[in-house]
């Protein structure tokens, strides 16, 4: 069913338009770190103030479980750079109900833009925020006229400030951002073009249990990368010396890999060392993995196994790096699988995830990828089937 996007609403002009946007961005002495999230939710704001709307934006910043938190995750320093982005003044309302944000809004003209304290403020009282409290989603609804969801990152949980405004207005519509990743993903999970592969890392196949038994029925080839090999390995006998292992879920591995026959890739080399450290000498195991190792990025030979895979690809869907990616000497499998995505001009490339995001965005081919999501865990839990309340809480067309 199609969902209802902001450029559906024509009528804005003199509206108080909600919108809940993904400002979680890294800030550190009351500076930006990384404002992607920021400048991607810059469509839809535009969209409302082109339109004459007044935009009230909602976001949440961090997590909040003490009183102190609320002094370094203030919403405070992200409405300043706001308006450097927008070039224009936003007014920053320092509270998350009450007088002051009531009069806030009710002095604001069109085109006009509000950002509320950061709504897990919330989360002191009761987590009324994360437990999406039906009194809060009722009374933040009561502030405007029409909401928008632009808050991908937070689409697989049901919060005050997404599914508890949305189920109190008449209409939901999802921001432009959250529309392009409903299309992408949606598109690569639902209806790839073929070959479809998607590349699967990360340390835990617990983690990603779901994705791969959900791909199976859908993908051609499922690349496997990262610390999860190795509970692959050890399901196929493989010896893996001192690599990271989920010791519990071998025999699931093993049920995985008897479904999958062919499908499954796994890397044929490992980049291994005697410690979890950048400084030590490392070499390369083709296969079993010697007593004292640790197995920390794929070996060159499972790069150009992997390439030979991505090839003829027409859809590729990458969440997790393949090796420890934070270390250098162990990020080459990452940057050379990254890079090579960059190359595939006729597929359809999305990434997802914070590792293989830094790295797309670190080689410089991101504009060469057709999709980056902003979410990880949201992404995920897409590949997975799942049903998402932040996107299920959009009204349909």
């Amino acid at each position: 069913m199609a969902k209802l996007i902001v450029s559906d609403l024509k009528d804005l002009k003199g509206k108080k338009v909600l919108i809940r946007v993904d400002f979680n961005v890294p800030i550190k002495d009351g500076v930006i770190g990384d404002d992607n999230r920021m400048v991607a939710a810059l469509p839809t704001i535009n969209y409302v103030l082109e339109q004459g709307g007044k935009a009230i934006l909602f976001s949440h910043l961090g997590r909040i479980k003490t009183e102190e938190d609320k002094k370094s995750l203030s919403l405070r320093p992200v409405a300043e750079h706001l308006a450097e982005l927008l070039n224009k003044p936003v007014t920053f309302v320092p509270a998350t109900r009450g007088a002051q944000l009531e009069e806030a809004i009710a002095k604001m003209e069109d085109g006009d833009v509000l950002v509320v304290e950061n709504t897990r403020f919330e989360d002191l009282d009761g987590k009324k925020e994360s437990k999406n409290d039906p009194e809060l989603g009722k009374y933040w609804a009561s502030l405007g006229d029409v909401y928008i969801n632009d808050a991908f990152g937070t689409a697989h949980r049901a919060h005050a400030s997404n599914v508890g405004i949305a189920s109190n207005m008449q209409q939901a519509a999802a921001g432009f951002l959250l529309e392009k990743e409903i299309k992408f993903l949606g598109e690569a999970v639902d209806n790839p073009a073929h070959p479809f592969v998607a590349i699967l890392g990360g340390a835990k196949v617990s983690d990603k249990i779901g994705v791969i038994t959900h791909l199976l029925d859908k993908a051609d080839k499922i690349i496997v990368g990262g610390g999860m090999t190795y509970t692959f390995y050890a399901a196929k006998g493989i010896k893996i010396g001192n690599s990271l292992v989920e010791t519990d879920k071998i025999e699931l591995a093993k049920e995985l890999l008897e479904k999958a026959g062919d499908k499954l890739v796994l890397p044929v080399d490992n980049v291994c060392a005697k410690e979890f450290s950048n400084d030590v000498p490392n070499k390369v195991f083709e296969g079993d993995i010697a007593d004292g190792y640790m197995a920390l990025d794929i070996g060159p030979k499972s790069v150009a196994l992997f390439k030979e895979t991505l090839a003829d690809a027409k859809t590729v869907v990458w969440n997790g790096p393949m090796g420890v990616f934070e270390m250098s000497n162990y990020a080459k499998g990452t940057l050379e699988i990254g890079e090579f995505l960059g190359t595939l001009s006729d597929a359809t490339t999305i990434v997802g995830g914070g590792d293989s995001t830094a790295a797309v965005k670190k080689l410089g081919v991101s504009d060469k990828l057709t999709h980056i999501s902003t979410g990880g865990g949201a992404s995920l839990e897409y590949l997975e089937g799942k049903e998402l309340p932040g996107i299920a809480a959009v009204s349909d067309k």
